[in-house]
């Protein structure tokens, strides 16, 4: 487990702090996404649990490793994707022969499947290649290393719609009960069919840490037409056809997340998810 304890850090300007005294114990076996908007820390969490930043004051816990020493029992189980892939100018062949070593369980047949999922041939020159095809080799290459814990900061900055779908289905075909998927982003819509646990940080803040069935339990996500009753809302948003509304989901049948709009009303109304359990209890009261 990735356990982070009473966290501070910043980058040396005191009067910008991005975490202050922030916890977070990161639950196995799950896709995590790491929410927010840009700026709050997101990048700078994964950073700090691949051992690659040092905080200043708290503890970051890899299984029973601590980060920032970064021993090899802990890097040949981590892997990080970041936003910006900076690659060699050599064939792919030669990357992977230079690279796979540090990976014990590393998988020839997960590389190739993934570099087939993303209409890649393994004969590439990782110097001729565009931002969004760079992305796609490097995650194969993670992918492959089959390592427990996976951490990829916006992912989906730079592949076209067909990609970010394809993207969507090769990660939960790559998933399985001993790893760990965290997917930090602030485009909310490429990840929530995807991801089955929310992390949303905003400021120093922890807003949420729940599972998406969790959410879908409480919440409810509508489009309701202009006209239509939203007494029972608890945050209601203009759209172009009436209404966006977050309301209680009061044991009716689930709807898909809008984490975007969750997380708009949580910045304006923190105590949001609160009483949608206040009503929860309420309807079970009642129907008891």
């Amino acid at each position: 487990m990735i356990s982070i304890q009473n966290l501070h850090f910043d980058y040396g300007n005191s009067h910008y702090k991005v975490f202050q005294d922030f916890s977070l114990n990161v639950p196995d076996g799950k896709i995590i996404g790491l929410l927010g908007r840009n700026g709050t820390g997101k990048s700078t969490l994964l950073y700090l649990i691949s051992g690659l930043l040092r905080s200043k004051q708290g503890t970051v816990m890899v299984d029973d490793n601590l980060s920032q020493d970064r021993n090899p029992e802990m890097l040949q189980n981590l892997m990080i994707v970041p936003e910006e892939i900076n690659l060699p100018a050599v064939s792919f062949r030669e990357f992977i022969k230079n690279n796979r070593v540090f990976y014990p369980n590393f998988s020839e047949e997960v590389l190739h499947q993934v570099l087939h999922d993303f209409e890649l041939p393994t004969a590439l020159h990782l110097g001729a290649l565009s931002m969004g095809q760079k992305k796609k080799v490097f995650m194969a290459f993670a992918l492959a290393t089959n390592t427990k814990y996976l951490l990829m900061d916006e992912p989906t900055n730079g592949l076209d719609i067909p990609s970010k779908m394809q993207f969507r289905r090769t990660i939960s075909s790559q998933m399985n009960d001993e790893r760990t998927i965290i997917i930090s982003t602030h485009q909310v819509h490429d990840v929530e069919q995807l991801i089955d646990h929310v992390v949303l940080i905003e400021g120093l803040h922890l807003l949420v840490d729940t599972s998406t069935t969790q959410l879908s339990q409480l919440l409810r996500f509508e489009q309701r037409p202009f006209g239509a009753s939203i007494d029972d809302a608890l945050y209601v948003e203009p759209s172009l056809s009436g209404s966006a509304v977050i309301a209680p989901a009061r044991g009716k049948e689930e709807t898909p997340l809008n984490l975007e709009l969750l997380f708009n009303a949580l910045v304006q109304y923190p105590d949001l998810l609160q009483k949608a359990e206040v009503a929860a209890n309420s309807t079970e009261q009642y129907n008891q």
